[in-house]
Parts: C-alpha cells; sequence; structure tokens
C-alpha cells in the first residue's frame, strides 16, 4: 500500500494490522475501556433510541478515553437495525464533526456522496462498506465494489460477507491478496468466518474487528481474544 491511510493519530498499514471494538449504547463503558484496541467503532444504529444529541455525547466520551473513533449508522439491509434514512442522516452530520471517520454503505448512494464531500472538508477518513448477509459471492463479483468505493471517494473499501464453510473464508482471502495494496478491509461473518478474523488481517486487511460484550456481527472473537491472538502470531511472523 503507497498511500497513508490513518484514522485519527492511528496510521493504517497491511504490516499490522489495527483491532476495532465495536458496539453501540450498551457497551459504552467497555469501548471506553477496551484494552488491545487500537480503534472504537460507535454502532449509532445500536441505540435504543439514537438522537443527534446522545451519540455526539457517546462520540465525545469515546474520543476522551484516548482511541480514534469510526462512527456507523448502520443500514438495516446490511446488519443495521431499522431506521429511517432521514434519522440515519441526521446522526451521520451531527455526529462527523466528533469522529475520526464514519463508515457508510456503497449501496447508500445518495448518503455516501454527501458524508464523503462532508468528510474531506472536515478531515475526516472515509469508509466504505459492502456486506453480503446470506452468502460470500465469487471474488470477481467482489472485486467491482472496490472500485465502485474508490471511485466514489473511499480511503478505505470494507467488504464483508458470511461465510457459510472454509471455501467462502478462501474466496475472501483471495479477494483480500488481489487487492491488499488498495486500502482494503476484508470481513467474514457467521461461525466458520471466524478464522478469517485472523486470516484476512495476515493477508493485507488493514482492520480486524471484535466485541466488548454483544457481537455487532456473527462470528466475532472478543477484543481481548483477538488481541492476544493477533499480537502472538504477528510476533512469531516478525521475529
Amino acid at each position: 500500500m503507497h498511500r497513508e491511510i490513518a484514522i485519527g493519530a492511528v496510521r493504517l498499514s497491511t504490516d499490522r494490522p489495527r483491532i476495532v471494538a465495536a458496539g453501540g449504547q450498551a457497551e459504552l463503558d467497555a469501548l471506553a475501556a477496551a484494552e488491545g484496541a487500537d480503534v472504537v467503532e460507535l454502532r449509532a444504529d445500536l441505540f435504543d433510541r439514537p438522537r443527534p444529541d446522545t451519540v455526539v455525547a457517546a462520540l465525545a466520551r469515546l474520543r476522551a478515553a484516548g482511541r480514534p473513533v469510526i462512527l456507523t449508522v448502520r443500514a438495516p439491509a446490511e446488519g443495521g437495525r431499522p431506521l429511517d434514512d432521514v434519522v440515519r442522516r441526521e446522526l451521520y452530520l451531527a455526529g462527523l464533526p466528533h469522529a475520526d471517520a464514519v463508515d457508510v454503505e456503497i449501496a447508500s448512494t445518495a448518503l455516501a456522496s454527501e458524508l464523503v464531500e462532508r468528510a474531506r472538508t472536515a478531515g475526516r477518513t472515509v469508509i466504505l462498506s459492502a456486506h453480503t448477509m446470506e452468502r460470500t459471492p465469487p471474488a470477481d463479483a467482489l472485486l467491482p465494489l472496490i472500485d465502485r468505493a474508490v471511485a466514489m471517494g473511499a480511503d478505505v473499501t470494507k467488504i464483508a460477507a458470511m461465510a457459510r464453510d472454509i471455501e467462502d473464508v478462501r474466496i475472501m482471502l483471495a479477494l483480500t491478496l488481489a487487492a491488499r495494496e488498495r486500502g482494503i478491509v476484508t470481513l467474514t461473518m457467521g461461525a466458520a468466518g471466524t478464522l478469517g478474523r485472523l486470516l484476512l488481517p495476515a493477508a493485507g486487511s488493514l482492520l480486524t474487528y471484535g466485541h466488548v460484550g454483544t457481537p455487532t456481527a456473527s462470528g466475532q472473537l472478543t477484543v481481548a481474544e483477538l488481541a492476544a491472538l493477533m499480537r502472538r502470531l504477528f510476533d512469531l511472523a516478525s521475529s
């Protein structure tokens, strides 16, 4: 990867993938502590009654704990709780000045276009993402999503797919190896996908996600488990 990408003060590199602690309103205390995490993701769609003021307050609390924060208001079609697009936009626009990065779906075209422009002005990092919740498509069907995200202005493209078996993990591994120089994050969901939480970062995914109480996606390890395994495996590989 030839260009510099960072979330806040945390530089992203294929040489040393970063760990993201993900959670919503119920996990705020654990997210603020989140030992072993490099970055925190606040899932505003997981709040009981998400409002701009409560999301801004949560972002301020998390940033005060010392880690950069990604703001995500996930669309229902891609794994989020039901929220009207008008509400999602309000939450993103209120939270953007108080976050270090935003994650929005490639498929949310109009919202993503607006957020990319505003994030550029504010100096924030943009993650454009796609989540296939039922299966893992072939790698040649996923590669065009990276092209589209880059064309839309993504700093980082995130592709997450449900892995039904080890072959699906291999598909995501092939995708990661093919696109590792383009600033990507790849994730596998489901029981079979837990392996990918370690394997894909080794292949070039910039981030891997863990939970601090309640998983935000199936197949997640806890941040503590993930940090211990990543530290052990990457230290061995570099020794």
